[in-house]
């Protein structure tokens, strides 16, 4: 599984990144979580709102941080 947090380092994207870890843990799933902050980068994701929670190259959602139960279900679900 490969995870991606889009967005240029703002405390926002520091607290997306470090809840996915968390759910990551809960769940018991190894996967590597990836910082983005190359604007170019975060735009080829169609990505207008940052943070942005993206697995398997597929964007799960942008411009909020969800909590640690919804991260572990769209990745349960991704």
């Amino acid at each position: 599984m490969d995870i991606k947090v889009l967005g240029p380092g703002c405390k926002k994207c520091n607290t997306l990144h470090d809840a996915t870890q968390k759910a990551l843990e809960e769940l018991n799933i190894e996967a590597s979580v990836t910082k983005v902050d190359d604007m170019l980068k975060i735009l080829s994701y169609g990505v207008m709102s940052t943070p942005a929670l993206v697995v398997n190259e597929k964007v799960l959602f942008s411009g909020k941080v969800p909590s640690v139960s919804e991260i572990k279900e769209l990745i349960q679900n991704a």
